[in-house]
């Protein structure tokens, strides 16, 4: 078999090397376009669980590998002249030119032929390869042979540019840690990526707004003008070292990823394939685990089945992990886009959101780390907790997610809560069930702060469904009323309404049936109204009416009498929806809003209906009692709600008396195309946090008390829902309790299952520790080689 690898990369001659290693007889050949020592850069980093696998694959490169290190087991943050270490993180930094060597060493030991100054155009791989069997594309992010195919029959690129301005240098300055400066300047913040890579070197990556970049008036390719500035920025802390340049232009990051991986027999490696942002330092590894799974699949499928099998195996096996990567990676990049949100926090609660920023790692992880650190920061959290409410948890600290939160006069005993979530089990004319009866009642009981009710349609034509219920006659506001009364005499739970109106999602099947689609049975659909005349699905979807005056004017009071029922059946809070693409959210989304009157066109004008029925709402709601708005902060599609619409959207509702924010996304269009992950909406609570000053409720995948921790430490947002994890676990909350150990006050079970807390606490105080104890052992190990130097 032949293979004929384009770039000389690490993960290309990574992949050479192994692959060479388990079929000599092979004949495997490396095109690289430049000379044996050039290399653009400084350091790559490892980690330490990265440093195991490539043990397990080749020794000898391993070794050597090894040999070149320099190691560091904290993370220095320097921040507003205070410096916090956070221990127990192990990486490595290695010189690239150094590994370069070693992977081209180990190349030629085996067999595998090295071509150097040998530049491949992407218009001859067809005939120069003819005769391969498998061509890899490995010649880095501004790759060739990626451009020329990047279309739909080909590797389906998409690329965008990140907004950051970023170079890459170098100091003889020497570091013991991976060390973050930053430093704020009159223009702002710049941060400084550093850590030792060889005994006389260190990287050092300075990023910064693009606003920031302009105001000290750098200039793309003026290399030595760049480093004398940065020189004088970070004077201090060169401590008197220059800075050294190598190809050290100004650039921006390109986000760049392949939805295929291969094109005919061609297949694609690296950051040619996947851009991993460097502030979680994975471009190499990613390259190099790739590497891996693609001479997995290679020495089982290339020669017996052919390179289709090859590059489905490679796919099968990669995809999920690099898209985990490269979120991750997305997830950091956006922080450091947006660092100044953060420039206000005290120290600790900084280093806390630098160490959580890319969410892989939460405040679980860190207890495990470095519980000093951690512990500082709780000192510094709940102090300044006490400063701002009053409550005393200075001693106990019995982890954020347990502290009280107060919205007007409704006192919740910690920040959980179960989201709303649809149950499609009224009756067709919008009445509860006994499945509502059982479903609240019984989940009132998993200590959350506070439960939301499904959402419920103030009249008949509000509906989604037949099964979505009502608070437009007595009986529903009865009903509703014993589910409330239920939880009020037997919880220390607060319950909140959500009201809602579907607009042109309406009439359509339960949500289990055929979701969003009309009801089969066309004598059972209702008419239906939005913003705009725009079908969900166009063609197959009923097309809404544009509301008009007097069609607001009926919504409007729609609203309102169910407030005043909510009201009466005691709620404790009421939410007004407007996101997902209903009735309300469709004129906050340029998507669903084509208006030309004054409820269209700017986002003020959007925003006037929605605020008119909330302030209608707000007038016949207690002065006593909160209200939330929940929102779509992101349509997941071009051409949507932009971040100056959502701030605009926050602090208007705010200003007309809206106490929080539930901030969710997407669900306005069909054809949306979100970014999932752990916590994948926390970053909209977040932006509405820090920037609108407002308190938000964050929702999406959060499963878990470590997650919920996070999100509170880090000032992403006051409330955490949790939608999914309360269907499976409605005791998600009383777990946590049990298992952070936290005093009985925290852990209020009802008295009739406090036979039950004794065992929990119990059981879940052994698992932690076994659990502990074990995370310990599996801890990657140590790759130091200790020299004298």
């Amino acid at each position: 078999m032949k293979i004929s690898i384009v770039g000389g990369g690490p993960g290309g001659l990574y992949f050479a090397i192994l692959t060479k290693k388990a079929r000599p007889d092979w004949d495997i050949e490396v095109f690289e376009q430049n000379r044996p020592d050039d290399t653009f850069g400084f350091g790559v980093v490892f980690s330490d669980s990265s440093l195991d696998e490539y043990e397990s694959r080749d020794q000898e490169t391993y070794e050597r590998m090894r040999a070149e290190f320099a190691y560091w087991d904290d993370i220095d943050i320097h921040y507003k002249g205070e410096y916090m270490k956070c221990r127990g993180n192990g990486f490595c930094g290695t010189s690239r030119v150094h590994l370069l060597e070693i992977l081209q060493d180990r190349c030629r030991e085996l067999g595998v032929e090295l071509n150097f100054e040998e530049r491949i155009e992407a218009s001859e791989v067809t005939e120069r390869f003819a005769d391969s069997d498998l061509v890899l594309a490995s010649d880095g992010i501004g790759s060739a042979i990626r451009e020329a195919n990047k279309g739909e029959d080909g590797f389906a690129v998409t690329t965008s540019t990140k907004s950051n301005r970023f170079c890459w240098m170098g100091s003889t300055r020497p570091l013991t840690d991976f060390t973050f400066f930053f430093k704020e300047t009159e223009h702002g913040i710049i941060c400084a990526h550093t850590y030792q890579y060889t005994k006389d070197m260190s990287t050092w990556i300075f990023e910064m707004t693009d606003e920031c970049w302009q105001g000290h008036g750098f200039e793309e390719f003026d290399e030595p003008g760049s480093a004398t500035l940065l020189q004088e920025v970070f004077k201090d802390e060169l401590d008197g070292h220059p800075l050294i340049l190598n190809r050290s232009n100004w650039r921006q990051f390109p986000r760049i990823f392949c939805n295929k991986w291969s094109v005919g027999k061609i297949a694609i490696l690296g950051d040619a394939k996947a851009s991993a942002h460097f502030s979680i330092g994975s471009g190499t590894k990613l390259a190099m685990d790739c590497a891996i799974g693609l001479h997995e699949a290679a020495i089982e499928h290339l020669e017996s089945a052919g390179v289709d099998e090859v590059f489905t195996a490679y796919d099968k096996k990669r995809r999920v992990p690099v898209q985990i990567t490269q979120h991750n990676a997305d997830v950091s990049l956006a922080w450091f886009e947006h660092m100044q949100r953060s420039f206000d926090m005290d120290p600790y609660q900084f280093g806390m959101v630098i160490m959580c920023r890319a969410k892989s790692v939460t405040y679980d992880n860190l207890l495990l780390r470095d519980p000093e650190f951690v512990a500082k920061a709780d000192t510094e959290w709940y102090q300044r907790y006490f400063e701002e409410t009053g409550f005393d948890y200075r001693e106990s600290r019995p982890t954020p997610m347990f502290t009280k939160y107060k919205l007007r006069d409704m006192l919740l005993r910690n920040r959980v809560v179960m989201s709303p979530m649809a149950q499609y089990s009224a009756d067709e004319d919008g009445n509860l069930t006994d499945w509502h009866l059982a479903h609240y009642c019984g989940a009132a009981r998993g200590g959350m702060a506070l439960m939301f009710v499904e959402m419920t349609c103030p009249s008949p034509e509000a509906r989604i469904t037949l099964g979505c219920p009502g608070m437009w006659t007595d009986a529903h506001e009865q009903q509703w009323k014993r589910i409330v009364d239920f939880v009020h005499e037997h919880t220390n739970t607060k319950i909140a309404m959500q009201l809602g109106h579907s607009g042109r999602k309406g009439s359509t099947q339960l949500g289990w049936e055929n979701a969003d689609h009309p009801i089969v049975n066309d004598d059972q659909n209702w008419p239906l109204q939005s913003a705009s005349p725009l079908a969900w699905f166009e063609g197959e979807s009923q097309v809404p009416v544009e509301i008009n005056r007097a069609g607001m004017d009926k919504v409007r009071d729609d609203f309102v009498q169910a407030t005043e029922r909510a009201e009466r059946a005691g709620f404790d809070m009421l939410e007004l929806h407007c996101a997902h693409g209903y009735l309300l959210a469709s004129f906050l989304s340029p998507l669903t809003n084509s208006r030309d009157d004054e409820y269209g066109g700017s986002i003020k004008n959007r925003m006037r209906f929605p605020l008119e029925v909330f302030t209608a709402m707000r007038a016949a709601w207690p002065a006593q009692k909160p209200m939330s708005v929940r929102i779509s902060a992101c349509d997941w599609k071009e051409g949507g709600i932009s971040e100056a619409d959502t701030h605009a959207i926050a602090e208007a509702f705010r200003n007309a008396g809206c106490d929080l924010i539930d901030v969710s996304a997407g669900q306005t269009v069909p054809d949306q195309k979100p970014i999932y992950g752990r916590m994948f909406q926390a970053g909209f609570a977040e932006a509405i946090r820090n920037v609108s000053k407002m308190a938000t409720m964050a929702v999406g995948a959060v499963t878990d008390a470590a997650q919920v921790n996070t999100i509170l430490h880090t000032r992403r947002a006051d409330l955490v829902a949790l939608g999914r994890t309360h269907l499976w676990n409605p005791y998600v909350t009383r777990q946590a309790a049990a298992w952070y150990d936290i005093d009985t006050e925290y852990g209020d079970w009802e008295k009739q299952y406090e036979a039950g807390k004794v065992q929990a606490y119990s059981a879940l105080r052994k698992a932690r520790e076994q659990q502990l104890e074990w995370q310990l052992k599996a801890r990657p190990k140590r790759h130091y080689i200790f020299r004298d130097d």
